[in-house]
């Protein structure tokens, strides 16, 4: 196993986090949090695209760069570092990546170029009013009618869909002998007749949102996968999807705790920098450590999921580790910095909230140690 940057990986990482550094800087994040039209910023989508970034782990015969896993996982922790608005995550990893894994030729040729080209933006609307990544929860129906399938039901905490082009939507075609039987995804165009989204309001301000379908025709064509066989796409999104989420928050994780130890060595009371006590030191040591361990935790899967290795259990251990380092860290962050650290214009408080978002992204804590449990043998 070699987790090590190449030179390439290196140069990737410093270019990217040196343009949203530029580019994004925590007045924007702030300004685009507040913004309920769009939530983004057309003009950085448009330099990401011309940068190749929305297209990094497509093929390059789709138009695409042909880059793994590995490299979107670098481009990620540096989006969680600096803190990026707007709808990549939700059209790559939760767009680009299921029409890749299952998608037709004719949709890849249809979807993946103008993906690449940032001239469609996408997302997936699974989660439903349980609020869980579990098959029981997906009661949003799906009849054949003719030549369309005729999607009626409510998504909740959809990413982006108030901008999105496309929806891959998850409903049930029938009713299976387990719930896992029996959901079709479906691509869906958000401008069919029928659909309504509102925008939900959340301690993240992340622009989920509520998706009605009421009577939306969707073409045969549009299947994604197979017809009643969808649930093998969804574990795929929710297991990349959850380690994706997780490079986000190593990302998170590296700013605060940089955060913390420059202000600990510029704070001074009773005639010493705070960093100089002990206590204090031991807090940020064992942010250090957590630091370390969850990005190693993140690489290690990034690098088997690049190279095909089946690696369910490890992403569930990355997630769920990844989930209570990120919200532990924050806190202390918060707890270190005193009083400014509970201020809204202390950049700190961007990130605290993210924590708490991004544990229950693709699958909370709980969950993803059911999963290891699972795999450990000792569910069944």
């Amino acid at each position: 196993m070699d987790i090590a940057f190449t030179e390439e990986q290196e140069m990737l990482r410093t270019m990217v986090s040196d343009f949203l550094v530029k580019e994004c800087p925590k007045s924007i994040v702030r300004e685009l949090e507040e913004d309920e039209e769009k939530g983004y910023s057309p003009q950085i989508w448009k330099a990401m695209a011309d940068l190749g970034w929305l297209g990094l782990i497509i093929p390059e015969e789709y138009g695409g760069m042909g880059m793994t896993f590995q490299e979107l996982t670098i481009i990620l922790e540096q989006m969680g570092a600096n803190i990026l608005p707007g709808p990549y995550f939700s059209t790559v990893v939760k767009g680009a990546m299921p029409i890749l894994d299952a998608g037709s030729e004719e949709q890849k040729r249809e979807f993946l170029p103008r993906i690449a080209s940032g001239e469609l933006i996408f997302t997936m609307a699974l989660l439903e009013a349980d609020g869980t990544y579990d098959a029981s929860g997906i009661a949003t129906k799906a009849a054949p009618q003719g030549d369309s399938f005729v999607i009626n039901g409510t998504k909740l905490f959809v990413e982006m869909a108030h901008v999105a082009d496309y929806l891959i939507c998850v409903a049930r075609t029938k009713d299976g002998a387990s719930p896992e039987d029996g959901l079709t995804l479906f691509i869906v165009d958000v401008r069919s007749p029928g659909i309504h989204c509102e925008v939900i309001p959340t301690m993240g301000m992340d622009k989920l949102c509520e998706v009605r379908f009421e009577n939306v025709a969707v073409p045969k064509k549009d299947v994604l996968g197979e017809l009643d066989k969808g649930w093998p796409i969804i574990e795929q999104v929710i297991e990349k999807g959850g380690v994706a989420k997780a490079a986000e928050s190593i990302g998170g994780m590296q700013t605060c705790l940089d955060m913390t130890v420059t202000y600990a060595k510029e704070r001074v009371q009773y005639d010493r920098p705070i960093g100089a006590f002990q206590a204090l030191q031991h807090i940020m040591a064992d942010m250090w450590i957590a630091t370390q361990t969850s990005k190693y935790l993140v690489y290690m899967v990034a690098w088997m999921e690049s190279e095909g290795i089946p690696c369910a259990k490890e992403a569930a251990i990355a997630k769920a580790y990844v989930n209570e380092a990120y919200k532990w860290l924050t806190d202390r962050t918060v707890q270190l910095h005193g009083g400014i650290g509970t201020s809204r214009d202390h950049d700190v408080g961007l990130y605290y909230r993210r924590a708490k978002t991004a544990d229950i992204a693709f699958g909370a804590t709980d969950f993803h140690r059911e999963l290891v449990a699972d795999r450990m043998g000792l569910l069944r």
